[in-house]
């Protein structure tokens, strides 16, 4: 398969993704999305369930198109927020960078001494005695 080949069918396999999960019938009652149609190129027949509240294997894009024997599946599509991607990146490093500067600089200021004002009435306040 050439490139451009490559690319037309990864655009197809994304329509019809968004067409599955998009069309798919909800049963409020069961907790539970079922395909309405068949989807041959997904590998999903009708009546599949396809998205479940427990004990379920959820469908996976990623898998899909392994399957379908595309190269490079990381260019095509995002890796998984939780093993990474720019959420984590910034979770991970940005904001950590920012909240070290943060107590780096509260630091500074704590550790800065200020100056004593005169005490007023030698320190006993207001009241005479």
């Amino acid at each position: 398969m050439e490139i451009s080949d490559k690319k037309v069918v990864v655009e197809e396999l994304k329509t019809q993704w968004k067409q599955l999960w998009w069309d798919r019938i909800d049963d409020k009652v069961r907790a539970e999305g079922i395909a309405d149609k068949d989807y041959s190129t997904l590998f999903v027949e009708k009546g599949t369930v396809i998205f479940a509240t427990r004990n379920f294997r959820m469908l996976n894009f990623r898998e899909i198109l392994e399957k379908r024997g595309v190269a490079n599946v990381d260019m095509v599509v995002p890796p998984d927020p939780s093993v990474g991607g720019w959420g984590k990146f910034i979770r991970t490093a940005i904001a950590v960078q920012a909240r070290k500067a943060r107590s780096r600089r509260r630091a500074e200021y704590e550790t800065f001494e200020k100056k004593r004002q005169q005490v007023k009435k030698d320190g006993r306040g207001w009241l005479h005695y």
